[in-house]
């Protein structure tokens, strides 16, 4: 083994931008993500264990059965069962955001989900089995009436609204578009950073609202300052107008337009079986905001079939920058002329040691290095050259502690008299 120390030069560091897809289908209160369909596991009906519609944040527990509460949560016979994060409850306070605690006193006695306050000193406190994340929407009907009567969401962003209100006037919370404190109706869509990363790119949004399958209207933030702009179809009630804006970094779409689209009303409302007028602030109806039973009655009723009528399209580019660095790793002429690989010593001899002490380890100099080379004749050995085969490339701290390895799909064969170099890139 061979080892160097990385030059100035030899390492580079640098921002790569991508600008990931996203697109999201909501229809019968089912969502739908770049057009991934349901896939079903072995162990489970979704070989993720998720949604429709929704990612793994940790990629945990593929195709494995069980959610817990579950009888089989720690039964050692239990097929392909869940996975769990667990502390012990002390007292410096740690927990996770859902729990569920095992009695220490009587492991035999079951288990629930539980808060850490209830929880005794040395319980056993689980996480979730599975985190995932999908957009969704929230139907806003008192943003701010007053001191008591206000909605938490949208009062954490109007100081955020007043901020971008330098990018465009729509941003404003008293603005020519009128006073969003006051409006009794509002459509916010969330969206989780996962998605999109850094930012959600400007210029690339894009809200299309369907009746039947048929677009009746879409939105494009067109001028990238967070307006969005009634762009189709052409001649559509409110085209031109702005219906909304969008908060980029902080993965929000508020809609506020009101004029209706068009078209015979449907239930937009969740436990309501009152009809609504098509119009944006009734955007992405289905998406996680509860409304899968209309009026109160099964989806086979009337009105649900009316609500299965429209379904809606959202889609962006996103923007993220990741630190890369490169290494460049020098065997020069004349340099990694050795290997470890027992295989590089002549098989058949003896590896014993000539002398050994406290202080020295000398292996027999009688050894013989194996004659790789190969010769143009059956049964004849060219003459000896000194080579190897690299295979892999070790990184090492300043304590030659080993913090990585960057392993080639084929070994690389290395004369004496060549010169190789290894470029390798590492996300930071």
């Amino acid at each position: 083994m061979s080892l160097k120390k990385f030059k100035e030069n030899d390492l580079l560091i640098n921002t790569m931008k991508a600008h990931p897809s996203a697109e999201f289908v909501i229809y019968d209160s089912t969502i739908y993500y770049n057009s991934i369909p349901e896939q079903s596991g072995a162990f489970s009906a979704q070989v993720r264990n998720i949604p429709p519609g929704f990612v793994s944040l940790e990629e945990r527990n593929i195709d494995k059965k069980g959610q817990w509460p579950s009888s089989s949560f720690d039964n050692p016979n239990a097929v392909n069962p869940f996975t769990y994060k667990f502390i012990l409850k002390d007292s410096s306070g740690g927990s996770f955001r859902t729990t569920a605690a095992r009695n220490s006193e009587d492991p035999n006695g079951g288990w629930t989900p539980t808060e850490w306050d209830t929880a005794g000193p040395g319980d056993v406190l689980y996480g979730a089995g599975i985190q995932s994340a999908s957009i969704s929407r929230e139907y806003i009907t008192t943003p701010f009436a007053s001191t008591s009567n206000y909605n938490a969401h949208y009062v954490a962003l109007r100081n955020r609204l007043n901020f971008y209100g330098a990018r465009s006037s729509a941003y404003l919370v008293d603005s020519p578009y009128g006073n969003k404190d006051t409006l009794d109706k509002m459509n916010l869509i969330h969206v989780p950073s996962i998605f999109y990363g850094k930012t959600i790119h400007p210029g690339t949004l894009s809200l299309k609202w369907y009746y039947t399958g048929s677009l009746i209207g879409e939105l494009q933030d067109l001028k990238r300052n967070g307006e969005l702009i009634q762009v189709g179809p052409v001649g559509s009630p409110g085209s031109g107008s702005v219906a909304g804006v969008a908060l980029y970094d902080e993965g929000i779409l508020m809609l506020t337009g009101t004029w209706d689209l068009g078209y015979a009303d449907l239930p937009m409302v969740s436990g309501s079986s009152t009809t609504q007028d098509p119009s944006w602030i009734y955007f992405g109806a289905g998406a996680q905001d509860g409304m899968n039973i209309v009026g109160g009655g099964s989806l086979a009723s009337p009105g649900a079939l009316t609500f299965r009528s429209a379904s809606f399209g959202l889609s962006f580019k996103g923007e993220t920058n990741t630190q890369v660095i490169t290494m460049f790793a020098h065997a020069k002429r004349g340099e990694a002329n050795f290997s470890n690989n027992p295989t590089y010593m002549k098989w058949g001899d003896s590896p014993t040691s000539s002398f050994v002490s406290s202080h020295v380890y000398e292996e027999n100099s009688q050894r013989l290095v194996a004659n790789t080379v190969s010769s143009s004749y059956t049964n004849y050995s060219a003459s000896y050259q000194r080579q190897v085969y690299i295979s892999r490339v070790g990184i090492y701290d300043e304590n030659k502690n080993l913090l990585g390895v960057a392993t080639l799909s084929n070994p690389i064969l290395k004369k004496e008299e060549d010169s190789l170099t290894f470029k390798l890139k590492l996300d930071i």
